[in-house]
């Protein structure tokens, strides 16, 4: 079996690192004209744990991957999969209030 490239390869054990079900962190990796894309798939309990608070774990394992691709001499971007049945991000309808009715 090939080796993992090194960022895929780090990404994978950093995420494990911080999930509760290793087993389920999947990383897939496409190669374009505009660099490296890791595609990041967990389980859907542990995706609060890879976004964290207002995102700030999800932005520090992005500064790591660029680190790891400046070392590499490659742009790698990360894009963390929606689990299935999320609602967030997808401008769910608001109820009206009363007051912006009249």
């Amino acid at each position: 079996m090939a080796q993992k490239p090194h960022d895929e390869e780090f990404l994978e054990y950093l995420v494990k690192s911080i999930v509760e079900n290793p087993d389920k962190v999947k990383v897939t990796r496409k190669v374009d004209e505009m660099g490296v894309l890791l595609s990041l798939a967990v389980d859907p309990k542990d995706m609060g744990l890879v976004v964290g608070r207002q995102g700030a774990t999800a932005k520090a394992i992005r500064s790591l991957l660029r680190i790891v691709g400046i070392r590499n001499n490659a742009r790698v971007n990360l894009k963390i999969e929606e689990p299935e049945g999320s609602t967030r991000g997808h401008g769910a309808p608001r109820e009206e209030s009363a007051e912006a009715a009249s």
